[in-house]
């Protein structure tokens, strides 16, 4: 039964990589050739490409020097500095696109697009290199300094080769999350695949320009992942024992604590402070600044109700595949749980477009409706469930479900008394994680959401678009007081481990 279940949900995670694929099978080579080879998407890619390499390199030297600073440096307020360097994660990249474009209409530029979107994802390098930094044995870095390295050479020599794996993870994330950015490029006017795909479905509503587009998206999406694999190699930085647990020494910087500090306060300052403080100007000076209670109740109610179907609906989805991989390892139950990783790594934009081509296809009745939306919504953010899942039922022991079988008691019985009392926590995380992410999920909901239903990115989005800042202001701060929870989550655990 629960295998039966898990096949379907990765079919449903695979679903839009399957509608590409057959699309090209349709069309034939002499349709792709002339889809695809063509000036228009050679502009794309060469857009994308700049951007994603230009991104992730300013996020690297970014994150990894925030991280080491935090982490092995001797700068002063290290808890402080580690919170807000997350802090950049509660406002959502379009949300901070408006903030920049709403000051400077000038940002819509290459370089305004990598200013805009380096300081959205950073901390998606910070966090696993600054977790990595905690994990690190510090015997090797005592060794070799008592050899005589420079604090440079022990970083370049030691730390470095030890950080590659969190560098390469944290830089797939951003690349990822830059492919499939939509909002924030849209509102900066600067091209990439996302929005040629967004406009030419609404120019000619899911044409094969846009599917074929989508194929290529997919294409590229695929090729960082396995050129992450690739480059992480098979080197391995693990102690051979636990060790004892003892703190490292921190590195004085002298002199160089005043330049640190200031270097630190202007990232911040630019990535947290800047979007926040045109918030409260356009919520103040706004021409549309007279709140809408009705309207801004209502869009948080339809949000909060979207994202918390779409958190009941994703969890449970996400129980069989957590629990086979779990309770019934093998071949089979991790190429199922891969399979939703697979599905997760389309950018929302071409699960948008595969749902409404398959929907007007096969169930017309279904179009534009919730249903549709929260299957969107699943295939999107299915691995945040289940890395949760699979997490409380490793926890969980086997043997109070082996007793209860035992004294008589029945499957569903079992299931109601034992094992989701016990897997209660795992599935909570797993649901507020995919609720909060529903909450600023903008590309497939622009497509996908029936008419009529406005969310809170909708509704931003709609004001944005007509250059209506002030109107657009209160539902970017509700999106951004929503989020706030999710980064204190993240950061919480790592504050432990910090001293000031």
């Amino acid at each position: 039964m629960l295998l039966a279940l898990a096949v379907l949900v990765a079919a449903l995670a695979l679903l839009p990589l399957g509608y590409i694929a057959g699309f090209t099978v349709d069309v034939g080579w002499s349709g792709v050739r002339e889809l695809v080879f063509r000036p228009r998407v050679g502009e794309l890619l060469w857009n994308s490409t700049r951007l994603v390499v230009g991104t992730v390199a300013c996020c690297v030297v970014l994150g990894l020097g925030a991280a080491w600073l935090v982490e092995r440096s001797s700068v002063p307020a290290r808890r402080v500095w580690h919170v807000l360097l997350v802090a950049p994660l509660a406002v959502p990249a379009f949300v901070n696109s408006y903030a920049w474009i709403s000051l400077l209409p000038g940002l819509d530029t290459y370089g305004g697009a990598l200013l805009v979107v380096t300081l959205s994802y950073f901390p998606f390098i910070y966090l696993p290199v600054a977790a990595a930094f905690r994990g690190l044995d510090p015997a090797l870095e005592e060794t070799a300094r008592g050899l005589g390295l420079s604090a440079w050479a022990v970083f370049r020599r030691v730390q470095l080769p030890q950080l590659r794996v969190a560098v390469l993870g944290g830089s797939l994330l951003v690349a990822l999350h830059l492919l499939a950015e939509f909002g924030a490029l849209q509102m900066l006017r600067f091209p990439t695949f996302t929005t040629a795909i967004y406009d030419q479905y609404r120019a000619t509503f899911n044409g094969p320009g846009a599917t074929m587009l989508a194929g290529v998206l997919v294409l590229l999406c695929l090729g960082l992942l396995l050129a992450e694999l690739r480059l992480r190699g098979r080197a391995a930085y693990a102690r051979s024992g636990r060790g004892a647990a003892r703190p490292h020494r921190s590195a004085p910087l002298g002199r160089l604590t005043g330049p640190a500090l200031l270097g630190l306060g202007l990232l911040v300052g630019l990535a947290v402070l800047v979007p926040l403080a045109s918030l409260t100007y356009w919520m103040l000076t706004g021409s549309s600044s007279a709140l809408p209670v009705g309207e801004l109740l209502s869009t948080t109610g339809t949000t909060l109700g979207l994202a918390a179907g779409a958190a009941v609906v994703t969890t449970a989805l996400a129980f069989p595949t957590g629990w086979l991989v779990v309770r019934a390892r093998g071949r089979i139950a991790t190429l199922l749980e891969r399979s939703t990783y697979l599905g997760s790594a389309v950018p929302g934009i071409v699960v948008a477009l595969a749902l409404v081509t398959l929907s007007i296809r096969a169930t017309p009745w279904l179009y534009q409706t919730v249903p549709v939306l929260v299957a969107a919504y699943a295939i999107l953010f299915l691995p945040l469930a289940i890395v949760n899942v699979r997490s409380a039922v490793e926890q969980s022991p086997r043997i109070y479900d082996d007793v209860s079988a035992a004294l008589g008691s029945s499957a569903f019985d079992r299931l109601r008394r034992v094992t989701l009392p016990l897997l209660a926590p795992g599935l909570g995380a797993g649901a507020a994680l995919v609720f909060l992410a529903v909450v600023t999920e903008l590309t497939a909901t622009l497509l996908l959401a029936p008419t009529g239903t406005t969310t809170l990115a909708t509704a931003f989005w709609s004001a944005t678009s007509g250059l209506e800042y002030g109107a657009a202001a209160p539902f970017a701060v509700l999106m951004v007081l929503l989020s706030a929870p999710a980064t204190v989550l993240l950061s919480r655990d790592a504050r432990r481990g910090l001293t000031t």
